[in-house]
């Protein structure tokens, strides 16, 4: 399957055209002339050099990797028929539909794009990040740069002490628990060939605490009303986590907010002050 550099060319500069920057969460400005993005945004919505992004749609450059169509098909909030397009006029067998797709459904993206003042992210049901708001990235870490296993809080959370410092220590075995116990909900539901079959074997072999409590057999345990974290520059923070669920892909997104008047509702305003740059 090889590449169609001018199929692909058309078809970048045909989504770029009819996406309108109120669509991704960026201000359109009074002085704009563009119909659709400019170049640049796409460029960084996707994560990439702008010169990168325009070759591509010059019909030039290099081959792109999986990779880096995967992040142009999110930056141009794709749908999963698109990017499967995408993938083939890159040249590339599109990815993984369903339960185990890192896909952001475009619908999902509108709606984390207009939380810019509240921490949030869209996860997978294994707790991989996908996409986080920038106060999300200034709570928890930039966790959607992970890749292999690591990109899991659970894994990280059985082979990383230091994963856990960013949570209450009087949650720890709860937290062990209640993350084991969804992980065999994963499996028992993707089957044995699943990424979360993979994950427990993995885990199996690297952490005897996760052995010991995957050996209890415990199933169907729930998030705590409220999650209790530990900013380093923060200190203690009491937050409500909501949820919407994508049936189509079973990914998440949440949304961490605290009780107006609240100690913690003031140090979320002030951690939108520190931003990223202090994030755990």
């Amino acid at each position: 399957m090889g590449i169609d550099r001018v199929g692909l060319a058309e078809f970048l500069r045909m989504r770029r055209d009819v996406l309108q920057p109120e669509d991704v969460g960026l201000p359109r400005g009074q002085r704009r002339r563009t119909e659709g993005l400019r170049r640049e945004e796409v460029a960084a919505l996707s994560h990439m050099s702008a010169d990168y992004y325009a070759r591509l749609e010059r019909g030039s450059g290099p081959l792109p990797s999986e990779q880096m169509i995967a992040s142009i098909a999110q930056g141009l909030h794709l749908s999963v028929d698109e990017r499967d397009h995408l993938f083939r006029l890159a040249g590339h067998r599109p990815p993984t539909r369903g339960v185990e797709s890192d896909h952001v459904s475009p619908g999902m993206l509108r709606i984390l794009d207009r939380l810019e003042d509240t921490p949030a992210e869209v996860v997978t049901e294994l707790g991989e990040t996908l996409r986080q708001t920038a106060l999300g990235v200034a709570l928890t870490g930039d966790t959607a740069r992970l890749t292999g296993p690591q990109r899991s809080i659970g894994f990280r959370w059985f082979t990383d002490p230091r994963s856990r410092d960013l949570y209450d220590p009087r949650d720890h075995a709860f937290l062990a628990r209640l993350w084991v116990s969804g992980l065999r909900e994963v499996m028992a539901r993707n089957g044995p060939e699943s990424r979360a079959a993979e994950l427990c074997r993995i885990l199996r072999d690297e952490s005897e605490e996760f052995r010991v409590l995957w050996d209890r057999q415990e199933i169907g345990l729930r998030p705590q009303d409220t999650k209790r974290f530990i900013h380093p520059e923060l200190g203690a923070l009491d937050l409500s986590c909501q949820s919407l669920i994508d049936p189509g892909s079973s990914q998440a997104l949440l949304v961490y907010t605290a009780v107006p008047g609240s100690e913690s509702h003031d140090k979320l305003k002030l951690l939108s002050v520190l931003g990223p740059q202090y994030a755990p």
